[in-house]
C-alpha cells in the first residue's frame, strides 16, 4: 500500500519555505523588516495626491505589461489590455488568464498581491473573479497610495525621474510632511539618445527653455544638465539611473564632441554609428563623475532589447509589453568605463543589473574588480531584475554573488514596478533567500547559527540598502 505525502497548501505561511531553518529565518528574522524601495516606476503625482483608486483593476492592471503579454499570449484581444473595456471587462478576463499561468511568477505574484493586502485567500479564477473583484473594491476607501505605503512598511521610495521633470510633487510630498521618504532618481537616458537627431533637438530646446539660457554650445548642454543634477540634488536625489543596451565606452576627444554635438543641434545630418558611440561614452562619463562628486550612487540597467514590435509600438507606445532579453557583449567596455573613473579615482557607488542571465558571472566577478575597500559593498551586483525578477533569475543572481563575491554586502531587492502592489516581490524575494540560507544549513554547508544568519538576512532585507545609500 502507498502512502502519499501530504500536499502543502498553496500559499500558506510557509509558501517557499521547504526547511525548519528557512521557516524560522523568515518568520522570526525577515518578515517584519521594513522596505525601501531604491528603484521604482511608481508615479510621484498619485502619492501627491494620495490617489484613490474606483476599482481593482485601476490599482492592478492599468500600466502593468507583465499581465497584458501574459493575456495576448493566453488570446485575449488589445480591448482588454489598453483599450476601451470597462474596468470590470478587464478584471475579469485577466481572471480568465491566471488559471493558465501556471509555472509563470504572475500566478504567485498575482495571488500574493491579494493576500496582502486584500486579505484574499481564493484562487482567481473565472469562478471567482466577480466576488473577488467587489470585496477588493469595497476595501479600496482604506487603501490609497500613502495607505498602501504605509501597510508595507515602506521607509523610502526612490522614483524614476528626467532631469526636465519639475519633481514638483516630490516637494509637495516633503512638504505634507508624509512618513515615508519619496525622492526623486536622475534618469538622463534621453540627454544622451542621439540615435533620433530630431528627439534629440527637441529635449535640448527644453532644456534651454527650462534652464533659461541658450544652449548653443557643448560646454552650454553641460550647464544646463549639471544645474539639473544640482537641483535632482537640492531635492533629496541620491542615485542616478542609465537604461541602456550596454555601456559605451570608446575614445573621443572634447573638440571630436563639441563637433559632433554641433552636427546634431545645427543640421539635419544624421550622425555615423561611431559618432553616437563617442557621444554616449563622454556623456556617461560627465554623468558619473558628477555622481561622484555628490556621493550618490549610480545604476546601470543593462542588457535589454527594446520595442521589438515595430507595429504595436507605433499603435501603443513604449514600455506596453513589445520589449525583451538582449544579447548584447557587456563585459569589456564595462571594464574600460568603470577602469578609467576609477583611474583619476571618481568612480561612484555603482549597482549594475544585467538583463541576460548569461551575464550574472561576468557582472559578479566585473564588480570585485572595482570594490576598493573605500566602501562596504562599494559595486554591486543588483537584484534580478525585470524577466529575471522570478524564483529561478533571483536565486541564480543570488547564487552568482555568494559564488563570486560576498552575498551579505549585498543592498537586496526593489520593486522596479508602476504598481502600488508590488510590494509583495518583497516577501517572494525574503522568502526565497531564507529558503536558500535554510537548505544550506540543513544539508550542513553552513553552521546552525540562526541568530547570526539571521542577522545577515536582515541586514540584506533592510540595514545594507539604509548604510549604502545613507537616507
Amino acid at each position: 500500500m502507498n502512502t502519499l505525502t501530504p500536499t502543502p497548501t498553496f500559499l500558506s505561511d510557509d509558501f517557499l519555505l521547504q526547511t525548519e531553518t528557512a521557516r524560522r529565518l523568515y518568520h522570526d528574522y525577515a518578515r517584519s523588516m521594513p522596505i525601501i524601495d531604491y528603484h521604482c516606476h511608481l508615479p510621484p503625482d498619485q502619492i501627491a495626491q494620495d490617489r484613490q483608486f474606483d476599482t481593482i483593476t485601476q490599482l492592478w492592471l492599468y500600466g502593468d505589461h507583465y499581465k497584458w503579454r501574459a493575456m495576448r499570449t493566453h488570446g485575449i484581444d488589445e480591448r482588454y489590455c489598453t483599450g476601451d473595456a470597462s474596468d470590470w471587462e478587464k478584471f475579469e478576463k485577466w481572471a480568465e488568464t491566471v488559471p493558465y499561468t501556471l509555472r509563470n511568477p504572475l500566478y504567485h505574484w498575482t495571488h500574493l498581491e491579494l493576500r496582502n493586502p486584500f486579505g484574499m485567500a481564493e484562487v482567481l479564477s473565472p469562478a471567482t473573479a466577480r466576488d473577488t473583484y467587489d470585496r477588493c473594491n469595497e476595501q479600496l476607501p482604506q487603501l490609497s497610495t500613502r495607505q498602501l505605503l504605509t501597510h508595507f512598511d515602506v521607509r523610502v521610495v526612490c522614483t524614476t525621474d528626467d532631469p526636465l521633470d519639475s519633481l514638483e510633487y516630490h516637494r509637495a510630498i516633503a512638504q505634507s510632511r508624509f512618513d515615508v521618504k519619496i525622492l526623486p532618481t536622475f534618469r538622463p537616458d534621453k540627454a544622451m539618445a542621439v540615435d533620433d537627431p530630431r528627439a534629440f533637438r527637441a529635449y535640448v530646446q527644453k532644456l534651454s527653455a527650462l534652464s533659461n539660457r541658450d544652449i548653443r554650445t557643448l560646454a552650454d548642454y553641460l550647464d544646463a544638465l549639471k544645474a539639473r543634477h544640482d537641483y535632482f540634488a537640492h531635492m533629496g536625489c541620491r542615485l542616478s539611473d542609465h537604461g541602456l543596451e550596454y555601456i559605451d565606452a570608446v575614445a573621443y576627444t572634447e573638440n571630436e564632441v563639441q563637433t559632433i554635438f554641433n552636427t546634431l543641434t545645427q543640421t539635419e545630418q544624421p550622425l555615423s554609428p561611431d559618432e553616437m558611440a563617442r557621444f554616449r561614452s563622454f556623456m556617461l562619463v560627465q554623468f558619473a563623475e558628477w555622481d561622484h562628486e555628490k556621493g550618490w550612487t549610480q545604476q546601470f540597467h543593462l542588457g535589454a532589447l527594446r520595442n521589438n514590435n515595430r507595429r504595436r509600438l507605433r499603435e501603443l507606445g513604449p514600455d506596453t509589453g513589445w520589449d525583451s532579453i538582449g544579447d548584447f557583449q557587456q563585459a569589456a567596455s564595462l571594464s574600460r568605463f568603470l577602469g578609467g573613473l576609477d583611474d583619476r579615482n571618481k568612480l561612484a557607488k555603482t549597482i549594475l543589473y544585467n538583463l541576460n542571465p548569461a551575464d550574472n558571472e561576468v557582472i559578479a566577478t566585473m564588480i570585485g574588480n572595482f570594490n576598493d575597500g573605500s566602501v562596504r559593498g562599494k559595486v554591486q551586483f543588483g537584484s534580478g531584475w525585470w524577466f529575471l525578477d522570478q524564483k529561478d533569475g533571483m536565486e541564480k543572481q543570488i547564487n552568482a554573488l555568494s559564488n563570486m563575491g560576498l552575498l551579505s554586502a549585498f543592498v537586496g531587492m526593489l520593486t522596479d514596478s508602476r504598481s502600488f502592489l508590488s510590494y509583495s516581490r518583497h516577501e517572494y524575494f525574503r522568502r526565497i533567500l531564507c529558503n536558500i540560507f535554510g537548505n544550506d544549513v540543513e544539508n550542513g554547508e553552513l553552521p546552525a547559527d540562526i541568530d547570526w544568519i539571521g542577522q545577515i538576512v536582515q541586514d540584506i532585507c533592510y540595514r545594507n540598502a539604509e548604510r549604502y545609500f545613507g537616507f
